[in-house]
């Protein structure tokens, strides 16, 4: 795993322009399938990928916390919200609570979660390759595929299926 991390970024970066072709392409005519297929592609990805020997995502970036995120956490660790804001969160460029600082807080050596059965939608969600619609969110795709291995592997599989 540590290898394909390593290689990670960079392989990303040389797929960039080509992936943003694709997904240009994508938008302005998604397959009738899509979802279907996006389904298919992402479950048969996560099938082969462990995410606790990886947790890059984890160690690389921070996620997004929503007010119900804030509040359901902060439950949890019996601390008013104002308070497990100002402990662990910042208000980012695009004004988005965010982690104050990465590797994530509640990640542990051996890659668990502390906080997985309450964690951020955005963590729940990651790396969004099973979302209806999957076409409009390009965007986070294209930064995804530089962090996540599956991310990577799943966009290179649905541009396959699509361009044949």
């Amino acid at each position: 795993m540590d290898e394909i991390l390593k290689n990670l970024p960079k392989q990303a970066a040389d797929l960039h322009k080509e992936h943003k072709k694709f997904f240009v392409k994508l938008k302005k005519k998604p397959p009738k399938h899509l979802d279907t297929m996006m389904q298919d592609i992402h479950d048969a990805e996560f099938e082969r990928t462990d995410c606790l020997k990886c947790a890059n995502c984890c160690k690389t970036t921070g996620p997004l916390f929503t007010d119900k995120d804030v509040y359901r956490i902060s439950k949890h660790f019996r601390m008013k919200e104002q308070q497990f804001i100002e402990t662990y969160l910042k208000v980012d460029e695009e004004n988005d609570m965010v982690l104050k600082s990465v590797p994530c807080t509640f990640l542990g050596a051996d890659n668990y979660c502390s906080i997985y059965d309450i964690r951020p939608k955005a963590c729940r969600e990651f790396p969004h390759t099973d979302r209806k619609k999957f076409h409009q969110i390009s965007d986070i795709t294209l930064k995804n595929v530089a962090v996540c291995p599956a991310a990577f592997n799943i966009v290179n599989e649905i541009k396959r299926r699509i361009e044949g």
